[in-house]
């Protein structure tokens, strides 16, 4: 009988540890290049490598075997909840700015002046 209650106790101390995590503080976690939308509307198809460094900042990234294709990446986990992730991929030929991809690009429509219609 005493084998039992002690298996019992420490089957319910152990599922409760689940219930315990979630009133744990966690730190927040954000890594890489913060890309706002600001800076990528200023980005223009044959800008430098210099322009571009000038408006982005330095790359995350930059791939040792193709040094045209730059990556701005950025991470934020918050302490409870789902990570979030934005990419941002710049390439370049013969030092001109050539194409850009990435989640950065999505563009919230955007409320014109003197439409109240919110």
């Amino acid at each position: 009988m005493f084998k039992l209650l002690n298996v019992v106790l420490l089957s319910i101390l152990v599922s409760s540890c689940s219930i315990v995590d979630s009133w744990v503080y966690k730190i927040n976690k954000q890594q890489g290049n913060i890309t706002e939308q600001k800076q990528v509307d200023k980005l223009e198809i044959g800008m430098t490598k210099e322009q571009v460094k000038f408006v982005m900042g330095t790359p995350m990234a930059v791939d040792s075997f193709d040094l045209d294709r730059w990556d701005y990446i950025y991470t934020y986990k918050p302490g409870h909840g789902e990570v979030n992730r934005n990419n941002l991929t710049i390439y370049f030929e013969d030092n001109k700015l050539v194409k850009i991809d990435g989640e950065a690009l999505r563009k919230k429509p955007a409320v014109e002046e003197g439409d109240d219609n919110n």
